[in-house]
């Protein structure tokens, strides 16, 4: 289990600071798929960050009893300097996995070409989040973290994605934060809302799916 008990976050902004996280919980049991809605700004992506550990929180604390991956399709850490071979180079050293079985299936799966064997620094950002993708299931964890990873590509590349992580990885626990909510209804068992710095839950989809439309709408 995953449990995330009393976290807040705080921002400097100008004149002072935002409140993005406000003594929020939330528990994620194996194999678990659990979506979290909000608008754009809501927090959804700062929560993703604490989850897996690149942030911390001001307050409050993270039991992983998991392992947890880095946000999915996020290639923010990547070094532009170094080509995509070398950045999965350098990603299978930290996790201490072997990289020559796992040369083949980024290439392939990242449709890089000779890109691949080239500088990120010279990707586009569909070309940085295909390898981001593709790197990301090279190393397997207990629970994914999904943040709207279905913008990556055309439609084709998604279908892709969506069966190599929602079919060939369906026994493990995933945390989707989107703003669509058909998304979230698609592959989540509960949706939690993140409205005000807050996290509502529901465990029946479409009570979640009411509240986030409704509150949409005074907004």
């Amino acid at each position: 289990m995953i449990r995330i008990q009393n976290i807040v976050k705080r921002y400097p902004v100008l004149g002072g600071e935002r409140v993005v996280l406000d003594h929020v919980h939330l528990d994620i049991r194996k194999g678990e798929k659990i979506g979290i809605l909000g608008r754009n700004g809501a927090g959804k992506s700062t929560l993703i960050r604490l989850i897996s550990g690149a942030e911390h929180p001001d307050r409050g604390e993270i039991i992983r009893g998991m392992t947890v991956s880095w946000p999915i399709a996020f290639g923010g850490t990547f070094q532009d300097q170094l080509t995509g071979l070398d950045n999965l180079n350098f990603i299978c050293r930290i996790y201490n996995r072997s990289i020559e079985d796992k040369i083949p299936f980024v290439q392939e799966f990242s449709e890089l070409g000779p890109y691949f064997r080239e500088p990120v620094g010279k990707y586009s950002s569909g070309m940085r989040a295909r390898l981001a993708f593709a790197i990301s299931m090279v190393v397997e964890f207990d629970c994914y973290l999904i943040d709207e990873v279905m913008a990556v590509g055309d439609d084709r590349f998604k279908s892709k994605c969506e069966q190599e992580l929602f079919q060939k990885r369906a026994d493990r626990a995933m945390i989707i934060v989107s703003h669509q909510p058909s998304y979230i209804k698609k592959h989540c068992d509960r949706v939690s809302v993140l409205l005000g710095g807050k996290l509502h839950h529901f465990d029946e989809v479409e009570e979640g799916f009411e509240f986030y439309h409704k509150n949409n709408n005074e907004h």
